[in-house]
C-alpha cells in the first residue's frame, strides 16, 4: 500500500490559505491522481482507496493517525502506562502523564494534522467515486472502506479534542472566504457523523472472507465492530448489544487459543507470524489491524510504533528503542494470580541479582533476545504487545530500527466479546454477559465467574485491552477518570482533563476563530 496518487492538500494548508484569504487556485497540489481513469477503472479506483490506507501509516514525530503519538498521548494519560525513559527525555509525555500539558504541544498539532490529512484523503476519494461509471457494488464497497476509515479518524478526534470541524467534501473556492474550515461543532454532531458514516460502511462492506474482502482491508466485522463501540460512548447499549451480537453470530471470528479454550503464550497475538497455529497478524480475531511489512512497501511502516516503546539501553549495549510508554506499576499489580495476560502484556525487566546462576540472568524475549538486567535499561517494565523481534520477524525497512514493521491492532475479537458482555449488562441479560466475559476470562487461564457486574466488565477489559490504547477513553467515558487518576497522584481535573487542549497552532492559524475548549 505504498502507492503515492493520492497525497492531498492538508487541513492545515487549507487553514493557512483561509487565514491569508488566498484563492484555492492558488494552493499547490501535493500529488497527482488520474480522476478520469478511477471514473470509469475499478482497478484505478481501488489504487485510489489504497491511497487512503496510506495515512494509516503516518506516525514518529510527524503527521501521526494511531501511531507513536497517538499511543504515546492516550496510555500515557492513563493509569495503564507511565512515559519511561530518563527524566526529560519525554518531555511532552511528562505532561501529559501529569495533566499540565499545555495547547502548545507538538503531539497535538501533530494528532491534528495527521487525521485531518487523512480525512481529506478519504473525501476526495468519495467526491470522486460518487461520479464512477463502472458497477454500482464495485463503487459502494470502495466508498464503504473510505467512510470506514473517515469514521475511525474522526471517533478519535472527538474522544481526544470533543467538538471539532466538520469537514465532509474538498472544500471550494467560496470556503476560503467563509469560518467553515475553522468552526468547531458540538461532539454530538460529530458522533451523528461517525455513525452515518459507519453505518454506511456496514451495509456495503463485504464480510470476512469473502471474495471481494482483501486481508488488511475494513470489512463489515469490522465497520459492526467500531459502530458498537462508537454507540457504546453514546450509552446506546442495545445498539451496541445487536451489532456485537451480529458479529458473534456470523461465526467468522474466534479467540486465539492454542490449549482448548485457553492460550499458553498471549502474547501470540500480537506477532508477525503464528506460533504452532496461534496467533500471528490477521488472525481469527482480527477485526482490522494495520498492514506493515517488508512485502508492502516502504511505506508501510508506522515509524517509532516499535522502537519508541522498546527497551531503552545503558552501559554499552545496543538498545532497541526510546523507552517510552512504560507499562505502570499500577497495570503490572491489576491482574489476577494465573492470567497470562500479564507476562503477554509486561516485559519485566530482572534486576542485578541472580536467581538463576551466573551466567543465566536477566529477562529473555520469546525470540531468544535477552536483555541482560535492570542495570542496563532505563526502565523496568516494557510494552511486549509492541515488541517486534528483529531476528525472527520480518527485518526493519530503509536499515532503520525506527521503521521495524509491526501490524497495529485496531480492533479484535475480544473487544466484541466484552463489549457485548458490558451491553448485556446494561440490559439485564446476565446469562448473555457471563458466557461472553468468560470465554475472554477462560482464554486467559483464569476461572469462569459465576455472577457478573459491570465492574467485572471494566476490569476485563483493563486486563485484555492494556497498552492498546483504549484505558483513559474507558475511563473517560466510565465517568471515573478523575477518582481513578488523581488516586496515582496525576493532576486531572474534573470538567477540563477529559478532552486534551485544541492545537495552539490551528487556533492562531485560524485567526482566533477555532475556539480552545474549556480551561485551557
Amino acid at each position: 500500500m505504498n502507492y503515492k496518487i493520492l497525497i492531498f492538500i492538508s487541513v492545515t494548508t487549507l487553514l493557512i490559505a483561509s487565514s491569508c484569504k488566498k484563492s484555492f487556485l492558488d494552493v499547490p497540489a501535493q500529488g497527482q491522481i488520474d480522476e478520469a481513469a478511477v471514473l470509469k477503472d475499478p482497478t484505478a479506483a481501488q489504487n485510489l482507496v489504497t491511497g487512503v490506507y496510506n495515512s494509516l501509516y503516518q506516525g514518529g514525530f510527524g503527521n501521526n493517525t494511531v501511531g507513536f503519538l497517538y499511543y504515546v498521548t492516550v496510555d500515557e494519560a492513563s493509569d495503564d502506562a507511565d512515559p519511561g525513559s530518563v527524566p526529560g527525555d519525554n518531555s511532552q509525555g511528562e505532561l501529559i502523564d501529569n495533566f499540565t500539558v499545555t495547547p502548545n504541544s507538538f503531539f497535538f498539532d501533530n494528532l491534528w494534522k495527521g487525521y485531518y490529512v487523512g480525512i481529506n484523503q478519504a473525501n476526495k476519494g468519495l467526491e470522486i467515486l460518487d461520479k464512477a461509471t463502472f458497477d454500482a457494488a464495485t463503487v459502494s464497497r470502495l466508498k464503504g472502506e473510505l467512510s470506514y476509515i473517515r469514521g475511525l479518524y474522526y471517533f478519535n478526534l472527538v474522544r481526544l479534542f470533543g467538538g471539532v470541524p466538520k469537514i465532509t467534501r474538498v472544500p471550494g473556492v467560496a470556503d476560503f472566504n467563509s469560518d467553515s474550515l475553522v468552526t468547531k461543532v458540538s461532539k454530538e454532531e460529530i458522533y451523528t457523523l461517525i455513525i452515518s458514516d459507519l453505518q454506511f460502511a456496514v451495509d456495503n462492506l463485504p464480510t470476512k472472507g469473502n471474495a471481494n474482502t482483501t486481508v488488511g482491508r475494513a470489512s463489515k466485522g469490522a465497520a459492526e465492530g467500531l459502530l458498537a463501540k462508537v454507540y457504546m460512548y453514546q450509552q446506546g447499549w442495545q445498539k451496541v448489544y445487536d451489532l456485537t451480537s451480529d458479529v458473534i453470530g456470523s461465526g467468522l471470528y474466534s479467540l486465539v487459543t492454542d490449549k482448548g479454550d485457553t492460550l499458553t503464550d498471549y502474547n501470540v497475538i500480537f506477532r508477525e507470524k503464528p506460533v504452532n497455529g496461534a496467533g500471528g497478524n490477521n488472525n481469527s480475531e482480527s477485526l482490522f489491524e494495520v498492514q506493515t511489512g517488508v512485502n508492502i512497501g516502504e511505506n508501510a511502516v508506522s515509524p517509532l510504533y516499535s522502537n519508541g516503546q522498546g527497551p531503552r539501553g545503558k552501559g554499552g549495549w545496543d538498545d532497541l528503542g526510546f523507552g517510552w510508554n512504560s507499562p505502570s506499576l499500577d497495570l503490572a499489580t491489576s491482574y489476577e494470580p494465573g492470567d497470562t495476560r500479564k507476562a503477554g502484556t509486561i516485559i519485566f525487566i530482572q534486576p542485578t541479582a541472580n536467581p538463576n546462576g551466573p551466567g543465566n540472568f536477566g529477562t529473555t524475549l520469546w525470540d531468544g533476545f535477552r536483555i541482560p538486567s535492570l542495570d542496563s535499561v532505563v526502565n523496568p517494565r516494557y510494552n511486549y504487545k509492541g515488541y517486534a523481534s528483529s531476528t525472527a520477524e520480518s527485518p526493519q525497512l530503509s536499515g532503520s530500527k525506527d521503521s521495524k514493521p509491526k501490524n497495529i491492532r485496531i480492533m479484535r475479537y475480544a473487544e466484541v466479546l466484552l463489549m457485548n458482555a458490558e451491553a448485556a449488562v446494561k440490559l439485564g441479560k446476565t446469562g448473555d454477559a457471563l458466557t461472553a466475559i468468560n470465554r475472554v476470562r477462560n482464554r486467559a487461564g483464569l476461572p469462569s465467574l459465576a455472577t457478573v457486574t459491570l465492574n467485572d466488565v471494566w476490569k476485563e477489559r483493563r486486563s485484555e485491552l492494556a497498552m492498546e490504547q483504549d484505558r483513559f477513553f474507558d475511563l473517560v467515558r466510565q465517568g471515573r477518570a478523575g477518582t481513578v487518576l488523581r488516586a496515582l497522584g496525576k493532576g486531572f481535573v474534573d470538567g477540563k482533563n477529559e478532552i486534551f487542549p485544541i492545537p495552539q497552532a490551528e487556533i492562531d492559524l485560524s485567526n482566533k476563530k477555532l475556539i480552545q475548549n474549556p480551561q485551557y
